[in-house]
């Protein structure tokens, strides 16, 4: 969610490591405040040299060669659900519906004139996307589906963080907290809105310490009379700006919506990497929920390390629109992805193969290998290369448990109507 995001989320991933994506004009990044114990994280993916710059970041399958069937890339199963479990192929309809109304649009017809590769033109991913909504409509299983996609669609396969087809997967979410309109001695720490001046600021911009204070307070900040709102805790106000938006539960009950509104001029400084670097902790088993633990034991060490992270994002009430993605749509959870736009088509539906956590029987989330359809319609500050996708795991709690432990390999791949030549 990019340039018009409206609830912006980040991934944990980025938050421990280096950023994540964007639901409106910013990186999404999920937060996890799961309280359970911490679940290793894998390393980051390593950065795209310059090389794989210049690489074309989608090449389609040649079943033969890549030895791979296609059966086996996209049985869906959540779409009709199970004994207990129902499907959600409702909230996919959904999904595409967004993102035709955006390939309506005169925006992504100026978002696809400079697209890289070669066959994906804006008519075609619109077509294919009218044609999967009809197979999914009319077929009365996931094998259906997968069967009828397989004849009509080619696949395009990324080619990763190593040119191999290696992805790296996060999630990201909508948080919740507790906030108020007004400061008291509970609610202290505000969010602030964009400045009307703000495109005149000279740079280098002020930094976060200069404009929040050190301790967060913003006693002698030069944007005081530009609160917007105000949580309890400082960590958690300093996770919605890594996110990006959030919903805020008001002492009165009501749900306030806020949204990411304009950022300063510095690169997003990763507070776990920081702790990392001074030998507080292994990069290993570095989660969110560690790091929560960590500053409510230590709260001194806050005014220490997120002045560390000098960008600063600015927020607007949203007035309970849903969480918006870059291309300007709503996202939907666990059908929503964020990627590097000037790689991937915006708009266009995707199947990936990644590493989802589900509840097991004894009630655990446990990450289990899926096959997803899902709609590219958000991206990130950090969602850079073809080697990184960002999974939209919906609002709330649990979303946010969710979203906190995916990080893993996986694949990612782009259905296409076959072209005659392909046929």
């Amino acid at each position: 969610m990019r340039k018009i995001l409206t609830c912006l989320s980040l991934s944990l991933g980025w938050l421990l490591v280096a950023g994540s994506s964007t639901i409106a004009n910013e990186p999404p990044q999920p937060i996890n405040p799961n309280t359970g114990q911490a679940t290793p994280m894998p390393p980051p993916p390593s950065s795209p040299d310059a090389g794989q710059a210049n690489t074309i970041p989608l090449q389609p399958i040649n079943p033969e060669v890549e030895q791979v069937t296609l059966a086996s890339l996209g049985i869906d199963e959540q779409l009709w659900g199970r004994p207990g479990q129902p499907g959600d192929r409702q909230a996919l309809l959904n999904s595409i519906d967004n993102s035709l109304r955006y390939l309506n649009s005169a925006k992504a017809g100026q978002d696809y004139q400079e697209y890289p590769v070669p066959g994906i033109t804006r008519e075609r991913v619109r077509r294919s996307l009218v044609r999967f909504r009809q197979l999914l409509v009319s077929s009365r299983s996931s094998t259906e589906l997968q069967a009828a996609v397989n004849r009509e669609f080619v696949f395009y396969k990324s080619v990763g963080k190593d040119n191999k087809g290696t992805v790296f997967f996060t999630g990201y979410f909508e948080p919740i907290y507790a906030a108020s309109r007004t400061p008291t001695a509970e609610y202290r720490y505000p969010l602030y809105q964009l400045p009307d001046d703000f495109n005149q600021w000279t740079k280098p911009h002020p930094t976060r310490a200069d404009l929040e204070g050190k301790d967060g307070l913003g006693k002698n900040s030069p944007l005081r009379g530009l609160e917007l709102v105000w949580l309890r805790d400082r960590f958690e106000t300093f996770l919605v700006h890594v996110q990006g938006s959030a919903r805020m539960q008001l002492p009165d009950g009501k749900i306030m919506t806020v949204g990411y509104a304009g950022k300063t001029d510095y690169p997003y400084t990763s507070v776990g990497r920081e702790l990392v670097k001074d030998g507080i902790f292994p990069l290993d088993g570095l989660t969110l929920p560690v790091l929560i633990d960590y500053f409510r034991k230590f709260p001194t060490e806050l005014d220490k390390y997120l002045p560390r992270n000098q960008s600063f994002v600015f927020f607007q009430e949203t007035h309970g629109q849903p969480a918006t993605g870059s291309i300007g749509v709503p996202v939907t959870a666990e059908r929503s992805i964020a990627t590097d736009k000037s790689l991937m088509p915006p708009g266009a539906i995707a199947l990936i193969r990644a590493n989802i956590p589900y509840s097991n029987q004894a009630g655990q989330l446990q990450p289990r290998m899926v096959s997803r359809y899902v709609l590219d319609q958000d991206t990130g500050s950090a969602i850079k290369g073809p080697g990184r996708v960002d999974i939209f795991m919906g609002t709330g709690p649990l979303a946010g448990d969710r979203a906190g432990i995916i990080g893993g390999a996986g694949e990612l791949y782009y259905p296409l109507l076959k072209e005659r030549d392909e046929g």
